[in-house]
């Protein structure tokens, strides 16, 4: 592939929800790009950008793929996303590289919760944008409907600049609502001109007279102009329009049929016309050694710098790092220093990927998107700059991962394969975390949904030839006591040697802060315990609390206060002291009113307002307490609660369930309060069974 300078590069996010159309739309351009000979299909498994083995098995696209296209000598990076929601971290990753975006929207299921998302998402990141309706040519499928709907969701900045020609229920050609003219589709890639038909004029008049208002305030000339009853040149209106869009003040609508090719020639030259290049979108860095702002914005003739937004590593195909140049014209064998490693590295090749295949290129200009390969130490998110000037930029905000599940391993003696497998999954999705939870012997993985992680269950297996179980993680219970008690603990054994003797009495008691396991005091008076075993008791108490007598989950909270006990000169040991303190320890505690303390999270909602109703009464369900609920002025409620972590597993599945798809979540710790009796008894006796098992790891 030739090398593109900056001006004539297009980074474009195709957006939308799952099964809207957006591989069969790359592969669409793909081939008429002259990338491919013919077109691969989702169904058949063979399209360009869904090229991961579970991907082709599914059918849907997992992870974010680049298809960059020649067109009227422009270079169009397609960046084509999954449109599943427990991807949306790739979704974001390709978003923060992007100039602009195609929001897709299938005719035949109209506008959807992936429409409302994308389009949330460009408005986040003040990413110009249109919308393309595929499926065109489907019996089902109403363009004048979703435009209608769309124009009521976002106003008249919406504005079609395309309308499908029926005829016998079959798309056969389209308007150009710029040109006023009608063409008809021949075969696959050519058109006819044809006359606009009689139906669609008084929608023509309505849409051009629309697109008009647009063009007008564009600048005052124009707008008087438009006043006077003048007609704009199409020149003129492709220039209002890339002025508008690349303001977001005007989104186009365009469609066609991409699996039949129709509308997506214009779509590409739609593209290369309206589209803004990277030049076009600011880009700032900070310079570490000064802390002042590096202006990037895509200018070539600056220093050479870039961001690192994802990475492969696959056995099959090694490790690529995917980068977008912010700055400067990378060359082959550049050595560059990665900031955040604090390290230099020489690059070798420069690559540019389609979909898995990497094509080797001499350089690339700023604004251009491309990868690295065999970087060992370089993660996604790190910037690449000059040592002598580095410069960092902000990385990509990436949604939280809320939903977790415990993980072990099916075959013994797997655990450190498993773990380093982890780890480079870990790198290629930024929202899959790996968690080794300690204090409840377990390790976790967390994901922005349950279907993401199964999907990094079967890559173990696929890949790395590792198999792990999921199970529900054990929630981190506490115990701790609600009243004083009064006990004491002796420890004699006389063999015929050196016997062993220890004896304490102690107080326990309540300490008030549930932040520390203990708190240990010292009321001995008269030597009844030398000095020398205080430390052998508090050692004592530091092993009892990490296994609570009642449930062994670790204790805080108490109080211990040793007060009177006994020695004997020659048999008195440190072990003894010990020993006798786990004795008043247990018995102690047991008689203090022990209680377990389960996690108590704080919870926030976001949903639509006519899901208000079915999330609060399903957090009832789950002992959730509602603190508030605040309007968003947007249409959605942000509900506020407290919720029993215990009560929290398969949340997200639940409320995408109930809400359509449209619920988000987030969630922090908040503090442990007591949890009632019917769950400490249940706990309880699932974790005697548990012990007895043997399977406490």
């Amino acid at each position: 592939m030739n090398v593109y300078t900056t001006d004539r590069i297009r980074n474009v996010v195709l957006l939308g929800h799952g099964g809207a159309g957006k591989t069969t739309l790359t592969e669409a351009m793909a081939y008429l790009g002259g990338i491919t000979s013919r077109m691969g299909t989702v169904t058949d498994g063979n399209t360009i950008s869904d090229y991961d083995k579970e991907e082709i098995k599914r059918k849907f696209s997992i992870g974010a793929s680049v298809v960059p296209v020649e067109w009227n000598k422009v270079k169009i990076n397609v960046l084509d996303t999954p449109g599943y929601f427990d991807f949306v971290g790739e979704v974001e990753q390709a978003a923060g590289v992007a100039d602009a975006a195609i929001i897709v929207i299938s005719g035949k299921d109209g506008i959807t919760v992936g429409t409302e998302k994308a389009w949330e998402l460009c408005e986040e990141r003040n990413l110009p944008r249109m919308f393309f309706i595929t499926n065109m040519d489907n019996n089902d499928a109403s363009y004048r409907t979703i435009v209608e709907n769309l124009q009521e969701m976002y106003g008249k900045k919406v504005a079609p600049i395309h309308m499908p020609i029926r005829e016998n229920e079959k798309f056969v050609g389209y308007v150009s609502i710029v040109k006023q003219t009608g063409r008809r589709f021949v075969n696959k890639q050519e058109k006819v001109p044809c006359d606009v038909p009689d139906y669609l004029q008084e929608y023509l008049e309505s849409y051009r007279e629309s697109l008009m208002e647009s063009v007008a305030e564009t600048s005052e000339e124009f707008m008087d102009r438009y006043f006077g009853g003048e007609e704009f040149s199409e020149k003129e209106i492709a220039m209002a329009l890339a002025t508008n869009m690349r303001d977001c003040a005007i989104v186009p609508v365009s469609m066609g049929s991409p699996i039949n090719l129709q509308g997506v020639a214009n779509l590409m030259d739609d593209i290369v016309e309206m589209f803004p290049d990277p030049t076009q979108r600011a880009c700032n860095g900070i310079v570490q050694k000064t802390n002042e702002i590096f202006e990037a914005n895509f200018d070539f003739q600056k220093q050479k710098s870039a961001y690192v937004f994802k990475t492969i590593a696959d056995p099959f195909i090694g490790k690529y790092s995917f980068i977008k140049v912010c700055s400067g014209v990378l060359k082959a064998d550049d050595t560059l220093y990665d900031v955040q490693k604090e390290a230099e590295m020489r690059l070798g090749k420069l690559y540019i990927m389609t979909g898995n295949k990497s094509q080797e290129v001499p350089e690339l200009f700023a604004g251009d998107i491309g990868a690295l390969a065999k970087l060992v130490d370089v993660n996604t998110g790190d910037t690449l700059s000059l040592k002598s000037n580095p410069v960092v930029f902000a990385r990509t905000k990436l949604s939280t991962p809320y939903t977790v599940k415990r993980y072990k391993a099916v075959k013994k003696g797997d655990e450190d394969k498993i773990a380093s497998s982890l780890t480079k999954l870990a790198a290629e999705d930024n929202t899959f975390k790996v968690v080794n939870d300690s204090a409840n012997r377990q390790t976790l993985i967390y994901g922005i949904g349950e279907q993401q992680l199964e999907i990094i269950k079967s890559k173990l297996k696929e890949r790395y030839k590792v198999d792990i179980d999921l199970d529900t993680p054990k929630v981190a219970f506490r115990e701790t006591i609600r009243k004083n008690s009064d006990v004491e603990g002796k420890y004699k054994k006389q063999t015929g040697g050196h016997g062993q003797y220890g004896h304490v009495k102690m107080r326990f008691e309540p300490s008030g802060d549930l932040s520390k396991p203990y708190e240990f005091a010292i009321e001995v008076v008269g030597g009844a315990v030398p000095k020398n075993y205080y430390p052998a008791v508090e050692k004592g108490l530091n092993e009892c609390v990490v296994k609570g007598p009642l449930a062994a989950y670790p204790v805080v909270g108490v109080k211990a206060v040793l007060y009177d006990g006994s020695y004997h000169p020659v048999d008195s040991s440190e072990q003894a002291f010990k020993t006798a303190t786990h004795m008043a320890f247990k018995d102690g505690f047991l008689k203090a009113s022990p209680v377990l303390l389960e996690p108590i999270i704080s919870l926030k909602v976001k949903v639509r307002d006519k899901f208000t109703g079915d999330v609060m009464g399903d957090l009832n369900k789950r002992r959730g307490r509602v603190m508030g609920m605040n309007p968003d002025h947007k249409g959605n409620t942000i509900i506020e609660a407290e919720v029993p972590q215990k009560e929290m597993d398969g949340y997200g599945t639940i409320l995408r369930s109930m809400t359509g798809g449209q619920g988000e979540f987030s969630y922090e710790f908040a503090r442990y309060e007591q949890a009632p009796a019917d769950v400490q008894e249940k706990e309880i006796k699932a974790r005697q069974e548990e012990l007895q098992e043997g399977s406490e790891d």
